[in-house]
């Protein structure tokens, strides 16, 4: 399946080739670096290997069954199943990928796991029919890639390794296409379900909700059903069998169900993001020099009712914010007798951001600099306020969590 993780705004920043917005530095992937098609990293996470040899020892004992005469040589066979099989995922997931280079949305990365791969797309689908045919464009190279075994079928003997290893692939990428267009969040099929009531409302926020809702219903199926459809096959089953399938349904149901929230989350984060003006989020501050003590900046903090202290030079310019966490670590009866200077952060290059800065330009910049506090300064350098790290994360908060 794959994943939208990027947010858009309605003024788009500059984009590259590949609908990167101009100058943002790539992100690092966890895992093995595989190659970048494209221009597109891909990374083999450590969980892949879990679920390799997981595959390779299941499919591995069923080999055992089928061609007998393999002998140990039959775990080879099933690791070039599950290599192959992977190959297939890739495939699905650079279908996605070219059809969001084409529409310039950006893609971080792709990663191959434990379950299946991720198309990490950094910008929304600006249409309906865009997000509808990005979504598709997946499931169906699937089916295409279950049409070619299958052809490929008929020139071998199914009972010879090459019949074996082209039938399991045919079923895998069938399943795969099946499983991926189930209509709920964050399958592909949610977000063709989203597509589809995005277009009939005229509203995107009403398609991520339906298709999350639905989302959440497949999750408790997956949880219900899985284990349900494993004791009526109608075979002799043994504990370890039991245990094995309740456990992947409620692997599988909480990633779904964790996928659909986070949907929601992501969507209203994006609505949100063209209203968060960093002028609003601004606290007044209060100029000292660095030797002033730290009871009488808070006290000319609060008579200003500021909530926030500048440390600035013999000249009057800044040169420091005073760190709300090195004020709290000071306790009442010592604030007298502490100075300022070493109590705050020197203006590093990216601490000082424009007044006028928002939106996914002010999440960039603030990502780019991980501080506690910013100085926010007018466009001919006069400060205008301090911007608390935890004033953004509260405002992004509310309205992600609807509040």
């Amino acid at each position: 399946m794959s994943d939208s993780r990027g947010q858009q705004t309605s003024d788009q920043p500059p984009q590259d080739d590949h609908g990167r917005p101009a100058g943002q530095p790539r992100e690092r992937g966890s895992g093995i670096l595989m190659g970048r098609p494209f221009g597109v990293p891909i990374y083999v996470t450590p969980s892949w290997f879990v679920i390799a040899a997981l595959i390779t020892w299941v499919f591995g004992g069923q080999l055992d069954e089928v061609l007998p005469d393999l002998g140990a040589a039959r775990y080879l066979v099933a690791f070039s199943f599950a290599v192959a099989f992977y190959a297939s995922v890739l495939v699905h997931e650079l279908a996605h990928t070219l059809v969001a280079l084409r529409y310039k949305l950006g893609v971080r990365r792709i990663q191959l796991q434990f379950f299946g791969g991720v198309s990490e797309i950094e910008n929304e689908a600006t249409t309906p029919w865009r997000e509808f045919w990005l979504a598709f464009v997946g499931p169906l190279l699937s089916l295409a890639l279950g049409g070619v075994f299958y052809l490929a079928m008929q020139a071998v003997e199914l009972s010879t390794v090459p019949g074996v290893l082209l039938t399991g692939l045919m079923v895998s990428n069938l399943v795969v296409a099946a499983f991926n267009l189930l209509p709920g969040l964050p399958l592909d099929g949610g977000r063709m379900l989203r597509a589809v009531v995005w277009a009939v409302t005229g509203r995107p926020m009403a398609g991520t909700v339906a298709a999350a809702w639905v989302g959440r219903a497949l999750a408790v199926a997956v949880l219900i059903g899985l284990p349900l459809a494993g004791a009526a096959r109608g075979v002799e089953r043994t504990t370890t069998d039991t245990l094995v399938d309740a456990v992947l349904a409620a692997v599988l149901a909480a990633i779904i169900w964790n996928g659909a929230t986070g949907s929601v989350r992501n969507a209203r984060l994006k609505e949100a993001l063209p209203g968060l003006r960093l002028r609003e989020l601004a606290r007044r501050a209060v100029e000292v020099t660095a030797d002033t003590p730290l009871g009488e900046a808070m006290r000319r903090a609060r008579e200003a009712e500021a909530g926030a202290v500048v440390v600035v030079d013999g000249r009057g310019e800044p040169i420091a914010i005073l760190r709300e966490s090195a004020v709290r670590a000071v306790p009442e009866h010592r604030r007298p007798w502490v100075a300022v200077g070493p109590l705050a952060r020197d203006l590093e290059p990216g601490l000082r951001l424009d007044a006028d800065l928002g939106g996914e330009d002010l999440l960039r910049a603030v990502q780019t600099t991980p501080a506690g506090e910013y100085l926010v300064v007018e466009a001919d350098g006069r400060v205008y306020g301090v911007a608390a790290l935890s004033d953004i994360e509260q405002r992004l908060t509310s309205a992600v969590s609807g509040r």
